[in-house]
């Protein structure tokens, strides 16, 4: 069952680690032009003369891309700091990384230092690159397994609440403004604080505390806490029975994750699957976005409001994503999102290209916008990390975090530097691009992901096993060397 404990961890920990990077992907968008006037004002206030265009255009660019570039360096971070502070002991530690970019990010501007807003950048990146990846195992490995997967759609929703949120506290009227872009930028450290205020009264992951930790007496609390009963003795052993499981591998480092036999379809799978997820065009869409509502009439005025309508669509479908992940299953709610992605790209390209010539096509354009977001956040956005969770044991989902994390920033990192040029290459037609990420991400889903759902890790394991075509040992041969041990099994 689903107890209060599990509820409020699961909302402190979203909030104070996912929200923060939704918030921080939307609120450099609205202030841009007032943040590109400070940059030059400084530059001037300094040297006696304004920035060309050219430094001016590169300082910005290297404003935004900071982010998904701290994204990348969190990725890296996560294995060494999960296995070391634990989740729960990660996502504390990761308030560092919000607390003192939100104190930059709002003093910038008195401190004449546009400087400070780029260091900043990173620091915020780290932090979603580190939550991007510790929220969804921290949850994953809190839950039962017949809300594994709504839990797992819980980070993902508060992303796209961060999002509308900067979205709506980026209005014109409210905060992207001459005098308020500081605060809105700043905004992001009051989650933190919240977090690092209730998180502590929350248990540590059981499986943390058992597998690595050693700490049988530790896990049995935490677990009692969580389920709300005494008796968890069946859970302890169906953990004890995983770490019986990987004893012959021990820790796995990310070198050794690509080397193993037994785990090959699972790296490759999570690789398709974070590549996909970033790479189908979705911070495209985005970004073509206000394009499209200014040609199908809207007012150059009502835009901001229209965007932020588009961002409420997404949290309304994530939030019907947590309801019927466990219903449907994580394997077609991948098949869905990237099937009607896959359309609305195709469709798009022909409604860009004769949106000139015929007078209603620029609606079919919007309705291409609005149908891209909701097959988003059925599948492509929610279900990847979820899946980090639910395919990997406990010693290799740290190593498959990473890897994950890695792949996610990385790809990220490419549409932002590479879209700008596809897009004068190829205009419209640079949405077949995408269309065709979508159809071979999706195809690849129909031949190999296997459904999760309802399953304990070890049951998911055997499945990949026979897919590996390995014995359901680890060999002998692989380097053995056991975690640290803590706290003596009593």
């Amino acid at each position: 069952r689903l107890t209060p404990v599990i509820v409020l961890a699961t909302l402190i920990a979203a909030f104070g680690s996912s929200f923060q990077y939704g918030y921080n992907v939307a609120a450099i968008n609205s202030p841009s032009e007032f943040m590109k006037d400070f940059y030059n004002y400084t530059y001037y206030d300094r040297i006696g003369e304004y920035m060309n265009e050219f430094y001016l255009t590169l300082l910005w660019s290297i404003t935004v891309s900071m982010f998904p570039f701290g994204g990348f360096l969190g990725s890296l971070m996560v294995g060494p700091l999960v296995n070391n502070l634990g989740r729960k002991g990660t996502l504390l530690f990761n308030n560092i990384f919000s607390i003192v970019p939100a104190f930059l990010m709002g003093f910038s501007e008195l401190a004449k230092s546009f400087e400070m807003i780029i260091v900043a950048r990173v620091l915020v990146g780290i932090c979603a690159g580190l939550s991007s990846n510790v929220v969804p195992m921290y949850l994953g490995e809190l839950a039962p397994k017949n809300w594994r997967g709504a839990l797992g759609v819980v980070p993902q929703l508060f992303i796209t609440i961060g999002i509308l949120v900067a979205q709506i506290f980026g209005l014109r009227s409210l905060l992207a403004n001459e005098e308020g872009w500081p605060i809105l930028l700043g905004l992001t450290g009051i989650p933190a604080v919240l977090q690092l205020l209730f998180l502590p009264f929350f248990p540590e992951s059981p499986r943390y505390l058992l597998i690595q930790k050693k700490d049988e007496a530790a896990a049995k609390s935490a677990l009692r806490r969580l389920r709300g009963w005494h008796d968890v003795d069946a859970e302890i052993e169906e953990i004890l029975e995983e770490d019986k499981t990987e004893k012959a591998a021990g820790f796995i480092s990310v070198l050794k994750l690509f080397k193993m036999r037994s785990l090959r379809w699972q790296v490759i799978s999570i690789i398709v699957l974070m590549a996909g997820q970033q790479l189908s065009g979705v911070n495209a869409i985005y970004y073509y976005a206000d394009q499209i509502y200014l040609s199908a009439g809207v007012n150059e005025d009502d835009v901001q409001y229209v965007t932020a309508g588009t961002g409420a669509v997404n949290v309304l479908i994530t939030v019907c994503a947590i309801f019927i992940v466990e219903l449907m299953g994580r394997r077609f709610l991948l098949l869905l999102g990237f099937s009607i992605c896959f359309t609305a790209c195709s469709v798009l390209t022909g409604a860009l290209v004769l949106q000139d010539k015929i007078s209603w096509m620029p609606y079919v354009s919007i309705a291409c916008v609005i149908s891209y977001v909701i097959g988003h956040a059925l599948g492509p956005s929610p279900i990847p990390a979820l899946l980090v969770t639910e395919i990997f044991l406990q010693s290799s989902r740290p190593a498959a975090y990473m890897v994950a994390g890695t792949v996610h920033w990385l790809s990220n990192f490419t549409v932002g530097l590479v879209f700008p040029f596809i897009q004068v290459g190829l205009g419209a037609y640079s949405f077949v691009i995408f269309a065709l990420i979508c159809l071979i991400t999706t195809i690849y889903v129909f031949l190999i992901i296997p459904e999760t759902k309802s399953k304990t890790f070890i049951e998911i394991n055997q499945i990949f096993l026979k897919m590996n075509k390995v014995p359901g040992v680890h060999p002998e041969k692989e380097e053995l060397k056991e975690f640290p041990p803590s706290t003596t099994r009593q």
